[in-house]
């Protein structure tokens, strides 16, 4: 008795059509198993098993038929492509241990399982097909070694991902799917400190293909490790470059590639290289972090457009479904434009946004209560506006208009005032969110207006009013050792001798301290903020402060 392998032949094909198995082809692979059965008339009550059930009664039944055995393992071969595709690995894992004729307590390792696996040799005389049980047994092992070393690369095991990338790097590895490979391997070699090992896979990953939006976004990051900024950014931008490009179309297969065997693509993958607006703002964010402001303005400028072009978004409480906190977008493109002497387009920005927002504010104290519905409201917008008059408040200091500028510091002053720290019973939030409310957050915003409105008042000569801000900055940020400075540099010309000996030995004795401390992890704008009012070298200013002391006083 010869079985004929026809259908095994249409399930290729349909899969492969189809890119993904189908209930349709699971059907035709129960099919094929009950037919086996029926001309052994042994199909009766097994039927209720299952699939495990079946295959262990094929099986079997193929030990008295040996001809039977090149298409049951062809027939096995599609079945462990449907499992492995679905993730059914435990029914994966008992097929191959019977048809490697494992005994009980015999290796779970799949990847062993799927080496150790030898599908008997066609013969001549056995009905063609589109694809073996062997080239399918290759497609699988390669597969899964990729999709293993991606799930260890995630927790943790690289030395284990490292093992797997190399054993699916080896076998039966399409040009699209050796780039994935030799991406995964530089991402591994990155974490494990060896970055110059990780630059030649990912060399050899943007030579390979087509594909090079991972492999970019990777030595992205392998150049920032490196310290290389100038690379670093010249990967992103190639890699804007490449996701502006609209993607051809694939050519059909008609085989079962491994790529059929891949999960599907997971933003939260390492591997994955993002949308082009999310690249585009990593690329401006960097900009502004390394000090590139121009070029910073103008990536912001850009995606602004892209992400405004058509529609108007909505700008609700993150996360936003794009992975991109919009509201921080239209402040961080506003400290940009400022930082590069833009200022009349940074209002323009700040414009934008308040229009967008103001809107939304409450008119009551945050966190609040909905009396009539008892549900809390969002806490975002009330510090997007205030961070948004803090910014317009600097532009107008760069135009030379104090007055506006006082006025902006103000408002913002006072809606700030008006926020209280998150509720620690909210529960975990987001990164974006933990950015918008966080405790550390909100006292920086108060003390970075409260010191931008103090020094203006010096600038104006209003050293009193100019004292009171820098000893209220004090006192709601104690970590923030610029207004302690601005302070003692305030007390100095009130000649106010014994306050600021006091503040000035206390700066000397917190110094230290103080530099230990700066490590909150604030939103870039407020970063870039924080930045433009950093007094001169610290260090400088005690050494002068000291001789400045230390000179006896006028009687």
């Amino acid at each position: 008795m010869r079985w004929k392998g026809s259908g095994d032949s249409s399930i290729v094909c349909r899969a492969s059509l189809a890119q993904r198995f189908t209930e349709d082809q699971a059907q035709d692979i129960q099919w094929g198993l009950e037919r086996v059965l029926e001309t052994q008339k042994q199909l009766g009550p097994r039927l209720d098993r299952g699939f495990r059930g079946l295959w262990n009664s094929v099986l079997h039944a193929s030990a008295v038929l040996p001809q039977l055995l090149p298409a049951l393992h062809h027939l096995a071969g599609l079945q462990a492509a449907l499992w492995l595709s679905t993730d059914h690995l435990g029914d994966l894992t008992l097929l191959l241990q019977t048809l490697n004729g494992s005994q009980s307590g015999a290796s779970e390792d799949l990847l062993l399982l799927l080496k150790s696996w030898s599908p008997p040799a066609k013969e001549s005389d056995d009905p063609l097909t589109l694809q073996d049980a062997q080239g399918l047994r290759n497609v699988l092992l390669t597969a899964f070694a990729y999709r293993q070393g991606l799930q260890e690369l995630i927790t943790g095991s690289l030395p284990r991902a490292l093992s797997s990338f190399h054993e699916a790097a080896s076998g039966l590895c399409p040009r699209p799917v050796l780039v994935q490979v030799y991406t995964a391997l530089g991402t591994c070699l990155r974490k494990m400190g060896n970055p110059q090992r990780a630059l030649l896979y990912l060399v050899a990953a943007l030579k390979g293909g087509s594909i090079c939006g991972p492999p970019l976004l990777e030595a992205s990051r392998v150049y920032r490790q490196l310290g290389n900024t100038a690379a670093e950014l010249e990967s992103l931008e190639l890699l804007v470059e490449a996701l502006s490009i609209p993607p051809t179309s694939e050519v059909p297969h008609f085989l079962i590639e491994v790529e059929l065997l891949l999960p599907q693509p997971d933003p939260a993958s390492p591997l994955h290289c993002g949308t082009l607006s999310q690249v585009r703002h990593l690329l401006a964010s960097r900009c502004l972090q390394m000090g590139r402001t121009e070029y910073a303005a103008e990536h912001y400028l850009d995606l602004l457009a892209l992400l405004l072009d058509g529609s108007e978004p909505k700008l609700s409480p993150p996360p936003c479904s794009s992975g991109l906190c919009m509201p921080e977008i239209f402040l961080e493109a506003a400290a940009a434009l400022i930082q590069t002497g833009r200022a009349q387009d940074a209002l323009t920005v700040c414009e934008e946004l308040l229009r967008r927002t103001s809107s939304l504010l409450p008119k009551m104290p945050l966190p609040w209560k909905n009396a009539s519905k008892g549900t809390k409201e969002s806490p975002h917008y009330p510090l997007w506006v205030s961070a948004t008059y803090l910014l317009q408040g600097h532009a107008w200091v760069q135009l030379g208009v104090p007055k506006q500028a006082i006025s902006e510091f103000s408002r913002c002053l006072e809606l700030l005032f008006r926020v209280t720290p998150k509720d620690k019973e909210q529960g975990p939030a987001s990164n974006c969110e933990q950015g918008c409310t966080s405790d550390e957050t909100l006292q920086q915003l108060r003390a970075a207006a409260l010191i931008s409105r103090g020094l203006e008042w010096v600038a104006s000569g209003q050293d009193t009013k100019a004292l009171q801000d820098f000893l209220l900055s004090v006192q709601v940020c104690l970590g923030n050792g610029d207004a302690s400075f601005h302070l003692l540099q305030t007390l100095r010309r009130l000649d106010r001798r014994d306050e600021a000996t006091a503040l000035w030995r206390r700066l000397e004795a917190q110094t230290k301290l103080l530099q230990e401390n700066a490590t909150w992890s604030l939103p870039l704008y407020l970063e870039t903020c924080l930045s433009w009012i950093h007094p001169p070298d610290r260090e400088t200013l005690l050494e002068e402060y000291r001789t400045f002391l230390l000179e006896p006083c006028d009687l």
